[in-house]
């Protein structure tokens, strides 16, 4: 059994900007567990645990599903508080894009035949910065930190590829691992 996710990478460059203001977020910013740079990622849907003899039917289903979309470009923009500031327990970026829904969508609709149920909460695509360590936890500055990144503007990425990846938990934190590769198809 493996635990596994589907996500999209963003840029390079959109992940040095998401870095830096994450570095000074840290300085005003008590009791997160930051997440590391190069984890800087979309996830689509989180899997859970699955059969190992699975995955090449899970590849088959977002290949015909999601691989005939077109690339398209996201905006990172602003940051935001999961569930909201009163109790907040996830500090992420924001993700914008119209085609962002329909490869959710897409990828949803091919994954429910083979036994996930579908997303119950509202699509809120995002990149993860950091998890408040108890639930709930807050700060004096959260309020002015949301407000001065509101609509700060991390760059545009291109989203050319959804990735099957495995994460194995680990002491230090997890590590990903590619299981495969669904890349989206360029127009004629």
């Amino acid at each position: 059994m493996i635990r596994a996710f589907v996500a999209v990478q963003i840029s390079r460059d959109v992940g040095h900007k998401i870095f830096a203001v994450q570095s000074q977020l840290k300085r005003s910013l008590r009791g997160i567990r930051w997440v590391n740079q190069e984890k800087f990622h979309f996830t689509l849907k989180f899997l859970g645990t699955v059969k190992e003899e699975d995955v090449a039917s899970i590849m088959n289903a977002l290949k015909q599903a999601i691989g005939p979309i077109p690339p398209f470009r996201i905006i990172s923009r602003g940051i935001g508080v999961f569930p909201d500031i009163r109790k907040p327990r996830v500090l992420w970026v924001g993700l914008e894009g119209e085609k962002l829904k329909v490869l959710a969508t897409g990828m949803e609709e091919a994954l429910e035949p083979l036994g996930f149920d579908r997303e119950k909460r509202d699509f809120k695509p995002h990149v993860t910065l950091g998890r408040w360590r108890d639930s709930g936890g807050s700060s004096e500055h959260l309020k002015e930190e949301l407000q001065r990144y509101k609509d700060y503007d991390f760059g545009e990425s291109w989203v050319k590829e959804v990735i099957f990846f495995q994460s194995v938990l680990k002491p230090e934190g997890a590590v990903y691992s590619p299981l495969g590769v669904v890349s989206l198809t360029e127009p004629n």
